[in-house]
């Protein structure tokens, strides 16, 4: 938890909710100018972080666990993370919560927009997967989705199908923003503009990030003051009051 800047007792606060990547990441006391919750809280935001399965820091057993489970043991994790902080902290305001995240944090943000829709406000998703199948032949580490799913893409594809967001785009509703950069090879930029087209299709409120210049981070520091400035603009639009 990290209390939004010029916190008062008694009030309420709109909720940043990230999600970090990875999947073998997790959110530790360092500091960055990408994803940095310090930025969140300066815009007002109360920001939440959850440790999911498949995080570092809690033995080799947990990091594995996600192996085959990329949709539904983090998902719950993040669930209940969500309640207990809801529970815990009474400055919450639930009622305007937005879902952040890149990479596997992106992948997040593309599943739960069919998988757990309430309590969100809007989501933004940063370089994320959004056809599992096709970032297996794609990605610049060849056998990672293999490595992650449980299966190869050729023999097992019913194991790289499991989580796959592009299989429940019908179920898409809740305004997304997406970036991705032109340069990203780790996740391709056809993952990025493949979830914004499926917005589009449907009718979900979305906009889309084009970072030319950048690959799966967004390393340039104009470009980092465009990409929170963007990300702040779009959380304000469908968290106000």
């Amino acid at each position: 938890m990290v209390k939004p800047a010029g916190w008062e007792a008694g009030k309420t606060y709109p909720v940043a909710f990230l999600i970090h990547g990875g999947p073998h990441g997790s959110f530790g006391n360092a500091w960055s100018y990408r994803w940095n919750p310090q930025v969140w809280a300066g815009m007002g935001y109360a920001v939440v972080m959850v440790d999911f399965h498949g995080s570092t820091g809690y033995g080799t057993a947990f990091a594995q666990s996600i192996v085959g489970h990329w949709g539904d043991r983090p998902l719950e994790d993040l669930q209940k993370g969500w309640t207990a902080a809801l529970a815990k902290y009474s400055y919450l305001d639930g009622d305007r919560a937005c879902a952040l995240g890149g990479s596997y944090g992106g992948y997040m943000i593309a599943w739960i927009a069919s998988q757990w829709q309430t309590p969100w406000k809007c989501l933004v998703n940063h370089a994320g997967l959004f056809d599992t199948r096709g970032f297996a032949y794609a990605s610049d580490i060849p056998n990672f989705a293999e490595a992650q799913f449980g299966g190869d893409t050729w023999s097992a594809p019913e194991a790289v199908e499991r989580f796959n967001p592009a299989n429940h785009v019908k179920d898409w509703r809740t305004p997304m923003l997406v970036i991705h950069g032109a340069r990203d090879y780790r996740v391709p930029l056809d993952q990025g503009i493949g979830a914004y087209t499926a917005n589009q299709r449907v009718g979900a409120p979305t906009q889309y990030l084009h970072f030319p210049d950048e690959n799966h981070w967004i390393l340039k520091p104009q470009n980092s003051v465009q990409w929170y400035a963007t990300v702040e603009a779009w959380m304000a639009k469908w968290t106000a009051k």
